[in-house]
């Protein structure tokens, strides 16, 4: 799918084997507050977990979202994070499979506008965008912000939040 971002000074391209590095960086901010929780493990252990998870993820993701578009999200020719979307995700919807931005370039409405630009996406062609999101996870009141709602939860965790547009 090609998908254009409003924000003239982000562009998205697919993922491939050389951003893997990168990704893997982007998702290691998503897990530090996590990892501040278990101060006995030495950085080698912590380095060691969070590329094992990664991993798994990135397998997972790959195996499990046939048809989704992976994106890199750059400013400037830089990653600055990741966009994962399946636009037609079980026929019933898009869904945001992921979307990370490093620490550096968050609340500068960066996220804000990409969720906006998916919204009018969404809104075209009268589909419900859906996300999850922890509990935990900060994001989750931008999102609620949006108009997203909690339409389920999974061990009190991981919640499912999704946007409909409206007339």
């Amino acid at each position: 799918m090609k998908f254009e971002l409003s924000n003239t000074t982000l562009s998205l391209r697919p993922i491939n084997q050389k951003d893997l590095p990168y990704l893997l960086e982007i998702y290691a901010t998503t897990r530090e507050k996590e990892l501040e929780r278990v101060p006995h493990w030495t950085d080698t252990m912590k380095k060691e977990f969070i590329a094992g998870q990664f991993n798994a993820q990135h397998e997972y993701y790959q195996k499990n979202y046939t048809g989704a578009d992976f994106w890199v999200i750059e400013s400037q020719n830089k990653i600055i994070g990741r966009l994962y979307l399946h636009e037609n995700f079980q026929g019933k919807g898009m869904r945001i499979i992921d979307i990370s931005i490093l620490p550096k370039y968050r609340n500068r409405g960066l996220g804000q506008g990409i969720f906006r630009d998916l919204m009018g996406r969404a809104a075209e062609l009268e589909r419900p965008l859906s996300i999850h999101v922890e509990t935990f996870n900060p994001a989750r009141n931008l999102y609620t912000r949006l108009g997203f709602k909690t339409v389920s939860e999974t061990n009190g965790v991981y919640h499912l939040m999704e946007w409909k547009h409206t007339i």
